[in-house]
């Protein structure tokens, strides 16, 4: 499973992400974009970012409009 790219997040976009304080458990939050963090094209554990409620994370999902993950390729 590859992670998202940087190019394919955006500010708006409903994601998965892991916590610093959950990446041992991998436990996923749900969320919604408000800026990127990471500078890099990718990262290898997932691009970060500051979701709209404060929380910041590694991108592991994009979520469709449908509230389902979109598959990785």
């Amino acid at each position: 499973m590859s992670l998202p790219k940087r190019n394919e997040i955006r500010p708006g976009l409903r994601v998965q992400i892991v916590e610093k304080q959950n990446q041992r458990t991998g436990a996923l939050t749900e969320g919604t974009v408000a800026r990127i963090l990471t500078s890099s094209a990718s990262h290898p554990h997932g691009i970060k970012v500051v979701l709209e409620n404060g929380k910041v994370g590694r991108v592991k999902a994009i979520v469709n409009t449908g509230g389902t993950d979109v598959p990785a390729l």
